[in-house]
């Protein structure tokens, strides 16, 4: 199966330079100050909190217009009276905000065991994918999925799971993450499923490009490197077809896998990788919507440098979200404070950038 994939510090200075020759030159607009880079570096970022409240400092830097958001995780949940109320608190302090665009409130309602809030939807996507009537049963998940976070003011969900699994246990169908081995079962549903919950005001997030679903049990990038070598073929006939269908019904965002694809490229983690999300993922299937990055802490990374370090990989191969997801604040600084000093040195060409973050403000504008 799937060998890890060890780097050298010399590797990761290769990885850096091939992400940033694809940026081009930094732009000749006129040199940012520290506050101007630091105020556009947040807008790319998605914070995270520990426990029921978030802390001053979130609130500070909403108030600064230096987050573009906040994830939840079932620690920060005890009901959804209670959830409820902190997501106002957080809106009422981005009112404060420069940037008047919505905060993005986000978190991973997929359904089944993969569930931050209390409620719909209650069926996996192995259960809807198994069902009697499988479209309907994912348009009812989807409208679960929509109203439920609608209802505590939240407005993207980290769903539907596009994987398309290969084996009974494997990586994607061990927790039912995954609707069917059948490529054009999980488009299908998957677009039955976004569809609904977008009509709602919630945006839906397809995931993982292009697609995990050749992993084992055991390759699990939270916990380390996984090298997928499937072929170019299979994994545009299988792995990408799905979101072919999800970019033509509307897919808000898409997020990004961390294992590394050899038949796309051999060095990079498809997150980090210009060619797969540049090539692959803009050129070739044609989305004009926003990139996210799985979580930023991830083990598959640990050879990339520092957590800000992995940001400006990211933001550099096209990465137009970046989700510091550690319950921890200050690790969102950091991917800020990485950023905003690559932007302001010229490390990260200025005219990219603006054009992710006007990517992700258009996003924010399109929600409530």
């Amino acid at each position: 199966m799937a060998r890890a994939l060890r780097w050298s510090a010399a590797l990761l200075a290769t990885a850096t330079a091939a992400v940033l020759a694809s940026t081009g030159p930094a732009s000749a607009a006129e040199p940012l100050t520290a506050a101007q880079a630091r105020a556009l570096a947040g807008q790319r970022v998605i914070y995270s909190y520990s426990g029921l409240e978030p802390p001053q400092a979130l609130f500070d830097r909403i108030r600064a217009g230096e987050a573009a958001g906040v994830i939840f995780f079932t620690e920060n949940v005890d009901s959804l009276e209670q959830i409820a109320g902190v997501v106002e608190e957080l809106r009422a302090a981005a009112a404060q905000s420069p940037n008047t665009a919505p905060l993005l409130l986000m978190t991973d309602q997929e359904g089944g065991q993969v569930r931050r809030l209390p409620g719909e939807p209650y069926d996996s996507h192995k259960d809807i994918g198994q069902a009697a009537d499988a479209p309907t049963t994912a348009t009812i998940a989807g409208r679960g999925a929509g109203e439920n976070l609608a209802g505590v003011g939240m407005n993207v969900n980290l769903a539907p799971v596009l994987d398309v699994y290969r084996e009974p246990g494997d990586l994607m169908d061990q927790f039912e993450r995954s609707f069917s081995t059948d490529p054009a079962a999980v488009g299908e549903l998957g677009a039955n499923y976004l569809t609904a919950q977008q009509e709602l005001g919630v945006a839906a997030t397809v995931k993982h490009f292009p697609g995990l679903g050749t992993a084992s049990s055991s390759e699990n990038t939270d916990e380390g490197p996984a090298t997928l070598p499937v072929s170019a073929s299979e994994l545009r006939g299988v792995d990408e077809a799905p979101y072919q269908q999800a970019i033509s019904a509307g897919a808000k965002l898409v997020m990004l896998s961390w294992a590394t694809y050899p038949a796309l490229d051999a060095d990079l983690p498809a997150g980090l990788s210009p060619v797969v999300v540049g090539q692959e993922l803009r050129q070739r299937l044609g989305y004009t919507g926003v990139t996210i990055t799985d979580a930023l802490e991830a083990r598959a990374l640990t050879e990339f440098g520092s957590v800000g370090e992995r940001g400006v990989l990211a933001a550099g191969a096209g990465m137009d979200l970046l989700l510091a997801s550690t319950r921890d604040v200050n690790q969102g600084d950091q991917v800020v404070d990485g950023l905003a000093t690559a932007l302001a040195d010229g490390t990260l060409d200025q005219g990219a950038f603006d054009e992710a973050v006007a990517r992700v403000n258009a996003l924010r504008d399109s929600l409530g």
